[in-house]
């Protein structure tokens, strides 16, 4: 079958009434894709029986936040099993306009087969090639049926990743390269607050924007630089308007960002979002002098340890599986990715001394404590690191987009991160045998999506199991 598919924010309201119908037994589902819920209805049609159906579906609902909605219904509680899938491809239809939509196929049956048939695409336009799975998982990966749910923290030790800073100022503390000169002009001073403003779009392609960076600024200053005290005056007005009752006190200190998050030492930075033609989302290393918006995602005291690790194969093949979309492009979540992403177990810390670019050398093992394997396995990574900033080094005028296009991709650049790519496959090989566990084959990114779905669920088994809350109902009852 193939039912219209139905965002939240696009169904009428006649759907979202029968949605409401539909899961009325399932947590948050009205949040859910309007295809979900022909999956539920017909797992509830087929129950008891050897029927088996399938949907051609919008790839939404095997990715972020809708899987934890749909999933556990269907395979824990309808106890459903996919016997073939469709991953990501692109199905233009016949209509006017040709509407394309990026969509996969679904096949589900009611007892475990023996073998699970996946078709993958190496693009959403190329034709797919089938491979036997052991098992196919919600994210339609071979893999155990893992279900990532958002975390506030990390499932085991590294350094937090949070947004980054929010103005929800109207505008007024955002400049253009044309509102920056017009402030100067009039208020030669405002010179020492304005800083480099840089979401995804300004890192990713190289364009620019300013802001009004106050949090350290003297009343006094502020109060002579008229230019100034216009654009904050404005800010409170717009703050005074919100329905939010958070924006609305922030209108006591119109100076301030909403939420500031900025680091005050160098930082990583993760772009929110990123095409997914580019088989690596280019990750930065960053000035504290930058400020990053909520367009970001920021660790502070960077690590050429910790870069290394996020902008490996590993973690980008652990991103295209788990990641929301925004359309077709990746939509990083330090909650849903980052926070779950399995890290190598090794003894591997990155509480250390931060080692900066351009200065860490191959033999280096700032960042690592351990045994002296562990130290070399850190180091090599490190280096691996030290050299992907310095092939991007070599071509100074052009932007990360030029740079990470599949078809601009410079060889130089290509080469270090395959070099990054096997020292950080090395630490996760060399991290299993010495728990004793039998060393995982990482030759592709099914490979390495399989096995980090392994971790995950190892991890996530020693996590200690958070208590559901009881309703007030029950709660009163049992007090009666």
């Amino acid at each position: 079958g193939n039912p219209p598919f139905g965002g939240k924010h696009y169904q009428s309201k006649a759907q979202r009434a029968d949605q409401a119908l539909v899961t009325h037994n399932i947590k948050s589902g009205s949040d859910l894709d309007f295809v979900a819920n022909w999956f539920i209805k017909a797992a509830s049609f087929v129950e008891g029986t050897l029927i088996s159906f399938a949907f051609v579906a919008t790839n939404s609902i095997t990715q972020g936040e809708q899987v934890p909605l749909l999933w556990p219904f269907l395979i824990e509680r309808m106890q459903m099993h996919i016997a073939f899938a469709h991953r990501t491809f692109k199905w233009s239809n016949e209509a006017r306009g040709k509407a394309a939509v990026h969509c996969v196929i679904v096949g589900l049956v009611t007892s475990a087969p023996a073998s699970a048939r996946l078709f993958e695409y190496d693009t959403p336009m190329a034709e797919p090639h089938e491979t036997l799975a052991a098992n196919i998982n919600p994210y339609l990966a071979n893999g155990p049926n893992a279900i990532i749910v958002k975390r506030s923290m990390p499932i085991d030790e590294r350094p937090t990743m949070r947004c980054g800073s929010k103005p929800s100022d109207g505008g007024n503390l955002i400049l253009s390269d044309k509102d920056r000169a017009e402030l100067l002009s009039s208020s030669p001073d405002a010179s020492a607050w304005i800083r480099p403003f840089v979401g995804s779009e300004e890192f990713i392609n190289g364009s620019r924007r300013w802001c009004l960076w106050l949090p350290d600024a003297a009343p006094s200053d502020v109060r002579r630089s008229k230019g100034v005290m216009e654009r904050v005056d404005a800010v409170r007005a717009f703050r005074e308007l919100s329905t939010a009752k958070p924006t609305r006190q922030a209108a006591q200190t119109p100076t301030r960002f909403f939420f500031v998050s900025q680091p005050t030492s160098e930082y990583i930075l993760v772009p929110e979002v990123s095409s997914e033609r580019r088989r690596y989302v280019p990750i930065g290393w960053m000035s504290p002098e930058v400020i990053s918006s909520n367009k970001n995602y920021v660790v502070a005291k960077a690590s050429l340890l910790t870069f290394g690790l996020l902008q490996s194969i590993m973690h980008m093949a652990w991103l295209a599986t788990v990641a929301g979309r925004l359309k077709s492009d990746y939509q990083y979540s330090a909650t849903m990715v980052y926070n779950n992403f399995p890290w190598p177990e090794l003894p591997l810390s990155v509480r250390g001394e931060p080692v900066e670019p351009r200065t860490c050398r191959a033999d280096s093992a700032h960042g690592s404590t351990g045994s002296p394997r562990a130290k070399s396995l850190a180091a090599a990574i490190e280096a691996a690191a030290q050299s992907v900033f310095d092939a991007r080094a070599q071509f100074p005028d052009s932007t990360l987009a030029d740079l990470y296009d599949p078809l601009t991709m410079p060889p130089a650049l290509v080469k270090a991160h395959q070099q990054l790519d096997r020292a950080v496959d090395v630490a996760y090989i060399a991290a299993e045998k010495a728990a004793g566990r039998k060393p995982p084959k990482l030759s592709s990114d099914a490979e390495r999506v399989a096995f980090l779905f392994e971790r995950y669920q190892q991890l996530t088994s020693l996590l200690p199991a958070t208590k559901p809350k009881r309703s007030a109902r029950k709660s009163a009852k049992a007090k009666a």
